[in-house]
């Protein structure tokens, strides 16, 4: 069989298309492509005689290779020519290249094939004629309940643009397909599809645009396949609301003092009742590391694959057979459960404490069973690492593996070593194959049940890795193990963040593929139909902060193109070294900062130099050393102000000096133009300065970071059907909004955190349709709190947001909540997404009553406890009728129920 593809493209000046097929759908492989040849401004071209046996079909993508070799993939993996057992000799494919960006490949997502728009499908049939010469082949995602595509045209065939009788399309996968018999018909044809309500018997319209046009005739033995991509109808009508909040933060009344997956199905049921589509939560993996408050951040994952033992419920583990060991603990279940916050360290070792006793009665049952055998086969390759590193973990007492000797490299031999049954710890490493698997089959519990009542799982995806953890101990090539990942300083961290994880050497994933990455996908794949990337900046640059810094202001891009010191010679600015690159210590610097304590600096942390200033003592030259200093010292406010002031002076640069390079290359301190040191400049050099500041950060480095992104997002956003969201907050790059577009990746739009630095509050209305809007995040004051932080800018808000005279009121009343609210349900985005604090605020009866017990984090303080809790439980929840009904109508009458 020969083929001739023609694909519909028009491409530019050093562009190729190139086609890339087999006998199975693995056909995303660039070094096995064939270049198409270029036709006319319309389309490219090739033949092909694929080597297929009788009941092979081929299976074929394209890709755009720019001229700078940059590869693009089409989206979808849903192209195939089936084979006629020799009856056809010849075929002539006429594509339309899937753009990834387009609003309808959202449609094919996880969420919406399999929850939300499962309704669609059409059970219609339709006997093919006896001869087939074409088939039209067509996606329409957002049909409605009874309706079909169909198909009508110029010709006797297409019935002469009838729409009484209009050819009927059946769906076959992803495709609305008709297959015609033109034999006779005079080319070209003119066509149409349109929307045909099959239980009414009625033609409801025609798609937009001009007419379609056929001119591929099919000869003898020839068939002609039309695959024309999507139907033209509107595209951005679907819109659904959501609620967020943390597993650890839902109150059940059988719950045990925390939030556990299976509370999940009574949160379900309040979405369900108030309309609501998605529940969102943040990160479910394990953070056991020390088996304190510190591990209630979620983000700080010992696995990227293991679940939270916190979020297992004992009764379910136990079964009825030992369901009364579990009963015995109704006081303490009670105690912990009437606590307004989390109470994470008895919560966490009471559990893992009743989890090992049920162990030691049900491992046998577990073990054997065809369920488990199937779970371990499928996970091993992660759950046998994890399993080995918390048992070391718990054997050293620390999770920091380069100080357990011999056991610091992971070692594949010996950990397998460990689970042979003759090993003396082999049941006790075991354990953790028994937790797992069934906090495994409790999420999943909750998964199906969420989408038995027609509900999206939104998880997230953290964008770093714990230091200490399981996936750095197995795999350490795969991070940048010397340096912090965190963020530059924004308005929520004047000092930046730093998150303290490892950075990662994209270079070394690229290596297999992602294969890392692509794992990870697959396992949150198994719960979450759609998930959110945490700050996808990252995949651009990461803000990097070396090991000797403490704060994040003291990060640069990574990678950047640096400054190089040519530059400065170039700009006029005579380059000094120990002026530029080392903090600027004078008297009147020392006084503003430390004030009353200035004498006990200059006396212990700094001498003075040959320049009439100061240089910082050897031993406390980094920030990391201050810390280690004090804190071996009393803490007290004095020792915490100098420390606090020393690690400003030691941020009171104005460049640093690129690792690696030979002192001949720079990256700019963020800010730099707020620190003293530049203020002690004249005006000709701060000026020249600046100049080169803002091109390094806004201008030089678009380009690359573009490159950057889109040699590891397309290849990962090919590897899962779960529907992507990035969190682009931040210091977003101008590269960052077409590339997301580009691929289709959701943005988040935040009112009250606008991404064009010219403007104090963003504008719901021009919300993209791809984009899911919020009035606040797990890292932010909710609305209530937001309210009262700071009275000015309430007051606009106020005024030219809300559309209000006069004084705003000092309080965020029910009112004002529900106003926002309602903005961000009537946006034009396809999700509204709220966290549930902010839903409750419409309510003056049901809502906290001290708005600042609201909030989940705050991004300054570094460790942080995350226990924030419903104040009332999912139970009572459900029956706030009033509430209920209220928020029910709101959702329906902005169109998003």
């Amino acid at each position: 069989m020969k083929i001739q593809f023609y694909l519909r493209f028009h491409t530019e000046v050093g562009q190729s298309l190139w086609i890339s097929g087999g006998s199975d759908l693995a056909n995303e492989n660039s070094d096995t492509a064939l270049p198409m040849t270029y036709l006319n401004t319309d389309f490219w071209q090739m033949n092909l005689a694929p080597d297929l046996t009788a009941k092979q079909n081929f299976f074929y993508k394209y890709f755009l290779k720019n001229k700078d070799g940059e590869i693009v993939w089409e989206w979808g993996n849903d192209r195939v020519v089936e084979t006629t057992a020799g009856k056809i000799e010849n075929v002539i494919v006429v594509d339309t290249w899937n753009h990834a960006g387009e609003y309808e490949n959202v449609f094919f997502s996880a969420p919406f094939q399999s929850i939300l728009l499962k309704h669609h499908s059409s059970k219609l049939k339709i006997k093919p004629p006896s001869v087939i010469t074409h088939i039209f082949k067509v996606k329409a995602p957002l049909l409605h309940k009874n309706e079909t595509v169909c198909l009508t045209g110029s010709g006797t065939a297409l019935g002469q643009w009838s729409t009484t009788h209009p050819l009927l399309m059946t769906k076959k996968g992803n495709w609305w397909v008709a297959d015609i018999d033109l034999t006779g018909e005079a080319l070209p044809i003119t066509y149409k599809y349109g929307v045909y309500n099959i239980k009414e018997e009625k033609f409801v319209r025609f798609e937009d645009g001009a007419d379609r046009m056929l001119i591929a005739a099919a000869e003898a033995a020839t068939l002609v396949l039309v695959q024309d991509g999507f139907i033209h109808l509107p595209n951005n009508t679907w819109k659904g609301a959501g609620v967020a909040i943390p597993v650890f933060s839902l109150r059940s009344k059988d719950s045990f003092g925390v939030g556990e997956f299976n509370d999940l199905k009574l949160l379900v049921d309040w979405a369900k009742k108030t309309k609501l589509k998605l529940v969102q939560v943040l990160p479910v993996n394990d953070t056991t590391a020390t088996t304190t408050w510190t591990d209630s951040y979620p983000y700080a994952g010992i696995s990227a694959f293991a679940l939270h033992p916190i979020y297992i419920n004992l009764e379910k583990v136990a079964g009825k057979k030992h369901v009364a060991r579990v009963k015995a603990l109704k006081k303490k279940q009670k105690q912990l459960n009437e606590l307004t916050e989390v109470d994470y360290e008895q919560v966490i070792r009471l559990k893992i404490q009743v989890l090992h006793e049920l162990f030691n009665l049900l491992y046998e049952e577990c073990f054997e069973s065809e369920d488990y055998k199937a779970f371990h086969e499928s996970n091993k390759h992660w759950l046998i690492p994890y399993a080995a590193f918390c048992y070391l973990r718990d054997k050293h007492g620390t999770p920091h593996f380069e100080t357990w000797g011999p056991d610091a490299v992971y070692d594949k031999k010996y950990i397998a070593k460990l689970f042979s049954p003759k090993a003396k710890h082999a049941k006790d490493i075991t354990f953790h194959f028994f937790v797992q698997y069934h906090l495994h089959l409790q999420l999943k519990d909750a998964a199906e049940y969420a989408h038995k009542h027609g509900i999206v799982l939104k998880g997230d995806i953290p964008i770093g890795i714990y230091r200490y953890s399981c996936d750095a101990w197995v795999n350490p090539s795969l991070y940048n193990m010397d340096m912090q990942a965190g963020a530059p300083p924004d308005d929520f961290a004047i000092k930046g963040q730093n998150w303290g994880f490892p950075t990662y050497n994209w270079r070394k994933m690229q290596e297999d593929g992602f294969a890392w990455w692509k794992q990870r996908f697959e396992q949150m794949s198994n719960y979450f139909d759609a998930f959110r990337i945490d700050h996808i900046l990252g995949f651009f640059r990461i803000w990097s902060i070396p090991m000797h810094a403490v704060e994040g202001v003291m990060g640069h891009f990574v990678p950047a193109i640096p400054v190089y010191i040519t530059e400065f010679e170039q700009k006029g600015i005579n380059f000094e070294y120990h002026r530029y690159c080392k903090p600027l210590i004078n008297d009147a610097i020392l006084n503003e900062i430390f004030g009353p304590y200035v004498e006990k600096v200059k006396l212990e942390f700094v001498i003075p130099n040959e320049m009439g200033g100061y240089d910082l003592e050897m031993a406390f030259e980094t920030q990391r050393q201050v810390e280690d200093f004090f804190d071996s010292r009393e803490k007290n406010e004095e020792n915490d102000f100098i420390r606090q002031g020393l690690f400003d002076l030691i941020s009171n640069v104005i460049l640093f000096v690129k690792e690696e390079s030979a002192g001949d290359e720079f990256h700019f301190r963020i800010a730099m133009d707020q620190t003293s040191s530049f203020r002690y400049l004249d005006d000709e050099t701060k000026y020249k300065l600046k100049d080169l500041y803002i091109n390094y950060f806004y201008r030089r480095q678009d380009d690359y970071w573009q490159k950057e992104a889109m040699h590891k997002l397309p290849a990962l956003k090919a590897s899962t059907n779960m529907l992507i969201c990035g969190e682009d907050l931040g210091m977003v790059p101008h590269c960052v909004p077409d590339v997301m577009k580009q691929l289709g990746i959701l943005s988040l739009e935040i009112q009250r955190m606008p991404k064009d630095v010219n403007t104090e509050f963003f504008h719901l209305n021009n919300a993209p349709y791809l984009s899911v809007v919020t009035p606040s995040t797990h890292d932010m004051s909710t609305i209530r709190g937001w309210w009262q932080e700071d009275r000015a800018k309430t007051q606009r808000f106020y005024n030219y947001m809300l559309g209000q005279w006069g004084e705003a009121p000092f309080y965020c009343e029910a009112w004002i909540n529900r106003a926002i609210v309602l903005q961000h349900l009537y946006s034009p985005a396809i999700w509204s997404i709220f966290q549930l604090q902010d839903l409750l605020g419409i309510n003056e009866k049901i809502r906290r009553p001290i708005p600042e017990e609201e909030r989940i984090n705050v991004p300054a303080i570094p460790k942080y406890y995350w226990r924030y809790r419903m104040h009332i439980s999912l139970e009572d929840l459900k029956k706030y009728k009033e509430f209920n009904e209220e928020l029910h109508d709101y959702v329906v009458q902005s169109g998003r129920a």
